[in-house]
């Protein structure tokens, strides 16, 4: 039995098309009967292709969260050899798409990795939870010969055998739990890819798009589109969607197999290969971009993003900060009216509003400075910002590949 299921594992692939063949289980068995005639029948004993799906849809999903994790692994990779790159380089931070404080430019590009790697253990917890085996589940009472549930289990790399057989033949959970996962995953992937194409447009100017990855209009020969990162934030609604289906489909099955549950496959099989593609396309698009860092550092210099460092310095002259935003507001509205930018403020005009200004004010409003006062854990002081990266990278260097040489996805 063992010399033909080796042969029938060498099969061509051409040659599994059968149409006779109920499911793979029962394909496997046919080529093995043509292999070793009747003894073949045999490989069915205390088997039931309830137990046996659950447990292919386990060791596929097993595999694809390895897979995955890498690919993310190698996308937070490139982002931190950007962020690298980048060294002291500073942005405008935005919130409700208004520019809001400068950042270094590492400090945004470090904030993708995290997400990432909330990612990859968000799919380790998910590998961890599905990894026990459900053969010997029989079709739902248990199998009736007495097999050493714990050494399949074993042999096939899983934690331990499944705990009930009932539950074993009808758990889907881990499969809404990997689409859902990987649901967190594209939507990551899609606002990531949505800031790029913000800051590819000429109104920012922020980023190169590199020519592998974009293409070019067919009326306009000016135009240079980011179709790569279109693609990937489109797809994000495919991979939403497949999580939502395995959801309804299953939200009404009473215990234990129901046929229903043939249309779970689907849906994983496809979320796997969408996201897959889309960590491979936004990993090559971040080792190739290139980034204005001149444009970027003087775009964080303009546009009264030092405000907030100038209300700390009235605060550690013992002004009440709420007092100090309203002097600070003030002293905007002066600046638009006369055109300049705080630090391009006269003194005078400045004690006009508020008597706590003093000559040192230029000092605390300076890029160097509006950065370094953000001097806490997670700020984007260059301090903080170079010790993070550091971090970074030590973490990426653990996150290795899970080998899973037995099972293939």
């Amino acid at each position: 039995m063992l010399r033909g299921l080796s042969a029938v594992a060498a099969t061509a692939p051409e040659l599994f098309d059968d149409p006779e063949a109920e499911d793979v289980h029962h394909f496997v068995e046919k080529r093995l009967q043509q292999e070793i005639g009747e003894t073949a029948l045999k490989l069915h004993a205390g088997r039931s292709r309830n137990e046996q799906i659950a447990t292919d849809l386990r060791l596929f999903v097993r595999a694809a969260c390895n897979t995955l994790q890498t690919q993310l692994a190698e996308l937070a990779q490139a982002a931190a050899a950007q962020a690298k790159k980048a060294g002291m380089a500073a942005m405008p931070s935005y919130t409700h798409l208004q520019r809001a404080e400068p950042v270094l430019v590492a400090h945004w590009l470090l904030a993708y990795c995290e997400m990432f790697l909330r990612d990859a253990t968000r799919l380790a917890d998910c590998r961890a939870r599905l990894n026990y085996c459900p053969l010997g589940s029989g079709a739902i009472a248990g199998a009736t010969l007495k097999l050493d549930r714990e050494m399949v289990a074993a042999e096939l790399k899983f934690t331990a055998p499944t705990a009930n057989s009932m539950d074993a033949t009808s758990d889907r959970d881990f499969a809404i739990e990997f689409a859902q996962t990987l649901s967190i995953v594209a939507v990551h992937l899609s606002r990531w890819a949505e800031e790029f194409i913000l800051f590819s447009t000429l109104e920012y100017g922020f980023v190169h798009l590199p020519e592998s990855y974009s293409t070019g209009s067919s009326a306009m020969p000016q135009k240079q589109n980011p179709d790569a990162l279109e693609l990937i934030r489109g797809k994000a609604g495919r991979v939403i969607g497949a999580a939502q289906q395995l959801l309804v489909t299953l939200k009404g099955l009473p215990l234990a197999y129901n046929k229903d549950m043939q249309e779970t496959q689907e849906p994983v099989f496809a979320v796997a290969d969408t996201v897959s593609m889309m960590l491979k396309v936004a990993a090559g698009f971040m080792r190739e971009v290139t980034l204005d860092l001149d444009h970027m550092t003087k775009a964080a210099g303009t546009g009264y993003m030092n405000a907030m460092a100038a209300a700390t310095y009235l605060s550690e002259k013992g002004v009440p900060f709420r007092r100090a935003h309203e002097i600070i507001g003030r002293a905007v509205r002066l600046g638009l009216e006369q055109g300049r930018e705080l630090h391009e403020m006269l003194i005078d005009d400045l004690k006009g509003i508020s008597e706590a200004f003093d000559a040192d004010f230029y000092e605390s409003v300076t890029l160097q400075a509006v950065l370094d006062c953000h001097n806490v854990t997670g700020g984007t002081a260059r301090e903080r910002v170079a010790q993070a990266l550091a971090e970074m990278e030590a973490r990426l260097q653990k996150l290795l590949p899970v080998e899973d040489s037995d099972v293939h996805a």
